[in-house]
């Protein structure tokens, strides 16, 4: 008789950062997360540099989101 070959599905829809404008105040507490993620610019905006990071981001993105003090950062998936 055949084999059963057990194959584990792995989930192709990349991460997205959500920033709740309306809460940040650009502190700079995810930029230093995540510098590769979040930029603060000179006019101290907030600036997502990657809206869909790389899998290899998610636990820099994970701490941003955890570190943020006004709580306006999230992560979807």
């Amino acid at each position: 008789m055949g084999q059963w070959v057990a194959l584990s599905w792995v989930k192709m829809v990349p991460m997205r950062v959500v920033v709740d404008l309306m809460k940040c105040e650009s502190n700079g507490m995810c930029m230093a997360q995540a510098p590769e993620v979040f930029l603060v610019n000179d006019d101290d905006e907030l600036v997502v540099l990657q809206v869909s990071p790389a899998e290899e981001l998610r636990a820099k993105v994970e701490s941003a989101v955890r570190l943020c003090p006004k709580q306006a950062l999230s992560l979807e998936d």
